[in-house]
């Protein structure tokens, strides 16, 4: 089961650093991605780590501004997020694949989902 957390309340150029952990189980051997979903949006990928640790991706809209990280002794992914904007502001959710043909994966496969962190904008 993976879960989200980290997210709140900042104001725009603020930094939120959102966590994705695993509760019995381990996220060697998945690839993690993050994904938002805002108000009267379709969902849309952030950001992703492989296996390894090795590959990353970034949205457009989040590069420069966003680090992905894993630390596979604790368990968890991290994103931390700099410089945020309102328009970053949507419920934030990590899921997981073992898709490993490409990179990034693509994202119907991945099929372990979390729930979300809010991530909300706003001076």
């Amino acid at each position: 089961q993976l879960q989200a957390s980290g997210g709140g309340l900042v104001q725009p150029g603020g930094s939120l650093r959102l966590s994705c952990a695993a509760f019995g189980d381990t996220l060697d051997g998945y690839a993690i991605g993050w994904f938002r979903v805002a108000l009267g949006k379709q969902r849309e990928g952030v950001s992703g780590i492989s296996i390894s640790g090795r590959n990353t991706y970034y949205a457009d809209s989040v590069k420069g501004r966003f680090t992905i990280s894993r630390d596979n002794a604790k368990n968890t992914v991290y994103l931390q997020m700099n410089n945020l904007k309102p328009e970053d502001a949507a419920i934030y959710y990590c899921a997981a694949t073992t898709y490993g043909r490409s990179w990034p994966p693509p994202a119907r496969t991945y099929n372990y989902w979390g729930r979300g962190t809010l991530v909300t904008v706003s001076s």
